[in-house]
């Protein structure tokens, strides 16, 4: 499949850092995807983001969990807050602000690949923890503001992406995505003539 852009350029694809190999994750180790970096690496530019090195929590780290709150924010089919582990750290705050503003910054992506099950990045059924144990209803925080503030952008987890099936979906998708936004812009109807009839 040829997946070069009409301008030339291939797509660009935001990507969990830690599927990348690189050594981001709270305990200083890496969640490398050698199937998703060999079969999508050529075709893509990917652009790496970690939210966790991001806002600050540095490499290695207390783990964080959601946890249910009625004072939280939205995430996936929950309300929660984002608390270290131990410490119970609130990084909620933080986290929802910088997402926000990193997300603002994606605008120019094709598409995005999320690592499964992470507090930040999970993009569905990510563990919630609330006074009746463990559901499966959350969603990263970061993935939460993506899927938010950019609805159409194509996401997967990595995860879905080792189905071959879904991973040529995926890809059609970006694609399509790409074409549509290097398309040339409609003309801001402030800046219209106006009709001299």
């Amino acid at each position: 499949m040829n997946v070069m852009s009409h301008d030339g350029g291939r797509p660009r694809v935001g990507i969990s850092r830690c599927l990348l190999g690189d050594e981001v994750r709270y305990d200083g180790g890496h969640k490398r995807d050698a199937l998703l970096i060999s079969t999508l690496g050529a075709l893509v530019e990917w652009v790496p983001v970690c939210p966790e090195v991001e806002v600050g929590m540095g490499t290695p780290r207390e783990a964080i969990d959601l946890i249910e709150s009625d004072d939280g924010v939205p995430a996936g089919q929950a309300r929660v807050r984002l608390l270290g582990a131990e410490s119970r750290t609130d990084w909620t705050g933080r986290m929802t602000t910088w997402s926000a503003e990193r997300v603002r910054t994606c605008a120019d992506l094709d598409g995005y690949v999320l690592k499964s099950d992470s507090p930040s990045c999970g993009l569905q059924d990510v563990r919630v923890h609330g006074s009746a144990g463990v559901a499966r209803i959350g969603r990263g925080l970061f993935a939460e503001a993506l899927v938010r503030m950019l609805p159409d952008l194509p996401m997967e987890e990595e995860r879905r992406l080792h189905d071959q099936s879904l991973r040529e979906d995926f890809l059609s998708r970006v694609l399509s995505y790409r074409r549509r936004r290097l398309a040339i812009p409609s003309p801001d109807p402030g800046s219209r003539i106006p009709d001299p009839g």
